[in-house]
C-alpha cells in the first residue's frame, strides 16, 4: 500500500439543469485520476455542458459491473489515486451505484468524502407540501402487485413521510394499490421531471392522483406519501409486554411505568389491565 493514500469522492450531479452543478463538481471532473460513471456517455455530455475536460480515466460503473470493478477502484485509492463516482443524476449510493465502493473503502479505513448537491429525494420532499420534519426513503416501489401490497401494508401506520421512486409505466398501478391498501384520501405528491423543463407536481388524495396517472405519465418519478394515522395501542394489548418485564424480575408498577413511557399509554390503565388479566 502506498504511504500516500488517495481518496474516494462521491459527487451529486444535476438532475436536469447543468447550472445546478457545483463548482466543486466541475473541479473534481477535471482533476480526478479516475471518474467512475453510471453512464459514461451521460458523464461526457455533462462535462461538455459544463465546459470541463475529463483529464483522468473514465470508466463505467453501473449496477451490473459494480461488484466486479469495486476491488480495482479500492486498489487505485490505496495507491494514491483520487476516484470520483458520479451517477446519471442526483447522489451516488441513493438507489444508484456507489454503496459497495463506500463500504469497501470504509472497511479499509480509506479517505471518503462527498460533494453535496442535487437529490431527487430531498427536492421532492421540499416541494411536496407534506410534513418534512421526519421522513424515510424506501427506494423503488416493488414491481409486482403482491409484493407491492405487502410493502404498502407496512406503511398503514408509518408515522413518517415516505419518499420512494417508481417507474412511470408502473405508477398508475402503484397508486391504485396504495389507494386500496392505505385509503383513497391518504395524501400524496407525485413529482415528475424535477428541475427539468416539464417539471410537474401532482398533489391530492391517493385515489384522485391514481386517476390522473391512469392516463399515462412520462419522465422520472419521485413519490412523497403522507404519514399514516398512528393508532395508539390499547392498554389490554400491552399486558403481555408488562408481564414479560415482571417475569424478568421487575415490580408490576415499575413495569407498567416503563411500558407507558415506551408507548404513550396511561400508566394507570396499564396497571388496571394487568391486574384484571391475573
Amino acid at each position: 500500500m502506498s504511504d500516500h493514500l488517495g481518496k474516494l469522492v462521491l459527487a451529486a450531479t444535476p438532475m436536469g439543469q447543468y447550472d445546478d452543478a457545483s463548482p466543486r463538481l466541475r473541479a473534481a471532473l477535471g482533476s480526478a485520476d479516475i471518474v467512475a460513471a453510471e453512464d459514461t456517455r451521460r458523464t461526457r455530455a455533462l462535462a461538455a455542458g459544463l465546459g470541463v475536460g475529463i483529464a483522468g480515466k473514465l470508466i463505467s460503473y453501473y449496477d451490473q459491473v459494480e461488484a466486479a470493478r469495486t476491488p480495482g477502484l479500492v486498489e487505485a485509492i490505496e495507491t494514491g489515486q483520487t476516484v470520483l463516482v458520479v451517477t446519471d443524476a442526483g447522489m451516488p449510493s441513493v438507489s444508484d451505484p456507489g454503496f459497495r465502493l463506500v463500504a469497501a473503502c470504509a472497511e479499509k479505513d480509506l479517505p471518503i468524502t462527498c460533494l453535496p448537491g442535487p437529490s431527487a429525494v430531498t427536492t421532492a420532499l421540499a416541494v411536496s407540501g407534506l410534513p418534512c420534519e421526519r421522513f424515510c426513503f424506501d427506494g423503488f416501489a416493488p414491481r409486482k402487485s403482491g409484493a407491492r401490497r405487502t410493502w404498502l401494508a407496512q406503511l398503514v401506520a408509518e408515522p413518517r413521510t415516505v419518499v420512494f421512486f417508481d417507474s412511470p409505466h408502473r405508477l398508475a398501478d402503484t397508486l391504485a394499490d396504495a389507494a386500496e391498501v392505505l385509503g383513497p384520501d391518504r395524501r400524496v405528491a407525485v413529482c415528475r421531471e424535477l428541475t427539468k423543463t416539464y417539471e410537474e407536481v401532482r398533489r391530492g388524495g391517493l385515489a384522485e392522483v391514481a386517476r390522473w396517472a391512469a392516463d399515462g405519465v412520462k419522465g422520472e418519478i419521485t413519490v412523497v406519501l403522507a404519514p399514516g394515522d398512528v393508532v395508539a395501542p390499547q392498554a389490554e394489548d400491552l399486558v403481555g409486554r408488562v408481564q414479560s418485564l415482571v417475569d424478568e424480575g421487575m415490580r408490576l408498577k415499575d413495569a407498567c411505568a416503563q411500558v407507558a413511557t415506551e408507548t404513550g399509554t396511561s400508566k394507570r390503565e396499564l396497571y388496571e389491565a394487568a391486574l384484571d388479566a391475573r
